[in-house]
């Protein structure tokens, strides 16, 4: 695991400057290929947004987040996703690209929803806030877009899941972070004897 400041990242972000962003993910990338790894994963949505900068220079492949939920979401016959993660994210086109390649349509909450999403998850969710509030607004955002054809909802942000599952939540959950993690251990143990539930 290599993690570089937070506020490092933030700080270019901040700024749309997505190369920058990316030329930190290629640090670590060479930082952790000089480790051993065979393969990398970033459990941060927001940051793939840069991984086209660097995906050609990366000394390593990567296992990309959105390609791992469209993937499971093409698995559980899921046609028209909600996407839900930092306005960055919501704003890019990370999952709509990986999605539309299996045939999966999305739809991002409006201007005023992404803003709110984004509030709770950066000055709330980040510092360890959890309101009751916030999961009510989680709920009535999702339960919109359920209103608008969605049949599952992707947490598209790491903090999400502190918040929101299948037990409070109108949709069905598509996990990011989990869902990347499993795939990481099947692909880290393929041709051994394990079994890892998708």
């Amino acid at each position: 695991m290599h993690t570089p400041s937070f506020a490092s990242y933030m700080e270019l972000i901040e700024r749309g400057d997505w190369q920058g962003v990316g030329e930190i993910m290629l640090s670590s990338a060479r930082v952790l290929a000089g480790a051993g790894a065979d393969f990398l994963i970033c459990p941060d949505n927001t940051i793939h947004q840069a991984l086209p900068f660097v995906e050609s220079r990366s000394p390593r492949p990567w296992l990309h987040i959105a390609e791992v939920v469209a993937a499971t979401a093409a698995e559980r016959g899921f046609r028209r996703l909600a996407i839900t993660g930092t306005r960055w994210l919501v704003e890019s086109e990370v999952y709509p690209e990986k999605l539309a390649a299996r045939g999966i349509a999305c739809l991002r909450p409006n201007a005023e929803e992404r803003e709110e999403i984004n509030r709770i998850i950066m000055d709330e969710l980040t510092y360890g806030i959890f309101k009751h509030e916030a999961v009510a607004t989680f709920q009535r955002i999702i339960g919109r877009l359920k209103t608008e054809g969605c049949d599952a909802v992707v947490l598209g942000c790491t903090e999400i899941p502190l918040l929101m599952n299948d037990t409070n939540s109108p949709l069905p959950t598509l996990d990011s972070t989990r869902l990347l993690a499993r795939a990481a251990l099947r692909r880290a143990t393929r041709g051994t004897a394990a079994n890892i539930a998708p």
